[in-house]
């Protein structure tokens, strides 16, 4: 067993003030750390009592090129007045930083609570937010950031799990055939390249602050090149014929006060489903040496995960075959 600390480890409350503060800024208080596994971020107030998120970026994960490509996105958006939380740059232009080690960025902290999906009042509100950040996103295109691939991701998510320790005899033979068949089921779903714009890349609720009809769209880390829909489909929630057409008519409405919501798009919402539930099994596989994770996901080491992460795959598998709902 690798006895190594994690890297983040090293991140002690005095490090990330002494970080800060070799930016100039005077910190009269404590950082509060914020929830986040793949980074590490910090709520802290300066001397003007100004609320600040700092970012510590997880070691190897992003190149300087691709966050500085998330930085100057989150720059044009800001200046197009998008809603978003650009990051600090010092006097040089400089919004990437270096202490110890680490490389962190400074972003204004923007309080919120997470939208309600049930609301067509927020629906149209996050359709607005979503269609002009991506009006904004079209106009241009990441040269250093991934784009999303389903193919290679489907396969890079099924390799990770495949050669982890946690399946039993059975579970593997099921997950190698159900993934297998997912494969071949999402092949032929793939997107020309010149669908793909800039795009957040995980816009989930946790990822929109506001209050009332006004939100922002904040932690762009997983931002990339993919079809608008990848910034869309998480939000249509509803099980019900009704209130998923309500989901789809406020959500696209609100969109198009910015740009066309291609509808064609709606028939990708269960392969980037499927898509996600393999990435995020994968995702917690890979960084189980990170102390945070068998903290906060124990569970991973139960079979039981396994066997209701197979049946949920499978599940997807027969959502794949039928007519996609969101067409309807």
């Amino acid at each position: 067993m690798d006895t190594t600390p994690h890297p983040f480890a090293q991140l002690s409350p005095a490090r990330v003030v002494a970080a800060v503060e070799s930016l100039g800024f005077w910190l009269p208080g404590e950082p509060f750390a914020l929830n986040s596994y793949e980074n590490r971020v910090f709520l802290v107030h300066d001397e003007e009592r100004r609320r600040w998120v700092v970012k510590f970026y997880r070691p190897e994960r992003w190149t300087d090129a691709q966050i500085r490509e998330e930085h100057d996105f989150l720059a044009e958006l800001a200046a197009a007045e998008v809603a978003v939380a650009a990051p600090w740059r010092d006097a040089a232009g400089e919004s990437l930083h270096r202490a110890e080690g680490f490389r962190f960025t400074l972003f204004p902290h923007l309080p919120g609570q997470a939208p309600e999906l049930e609301n067509p009042a927020h629906l149209f509100a996050l359709g607005e937010l979503i269609g002009a950040v991506h009006a904004v996103g079209e106009q241009g295109r990441f040269v250093h950031r991934r784009t999303l691939d389903l193919d290679g991701m489907v396969l890079e998510a099924r390799d990770k799990v495949l050669a982890s320790r946690w399946l039993g005899r059975r579970q593997r033979q099921a997950y190698e055939r159900i993934t297998a068949n997912l494969h071949r089921r999402l092949a032929p779903q793939a997107w020309s390249a010149d669908q793909a714009i800039r795009v957040q890349g995980d816009c989930h609720i946790g990822n929109i602050l506001g209050r009332d009809e006004h939100f922002a769209l904040v932690d762009f880390d997983d931002c990339l090149m993919a079809p608008a829909i990848q910034d869309l489909w998480m939000l249509f929630t509803a099980q019900e014929e009704g209130e998923r057409q309500m989901q789809l008519s406020e959500v696209a409405e609100g969109y198009e006060q910015h740009r066309d919501f291609d509808r064609r798009e709606l028939a990708l919402v269960e392969p980037l489903r499927t898509l996600r539930l393999l990435r995020h099994s994968a995702w917690l596989v890979d960084r189980w040496e990170d102390p945070a994770f068998p903290l906060a996901f124990p569970w991973l080491a139960d079979a039981g995960y396994w066997d209701g992460h197979l049946r949920m795959l499978e599940q997807q598998r027969q959502a794949l075959e039928a007519r996609p709902r969101w067409l309807a």
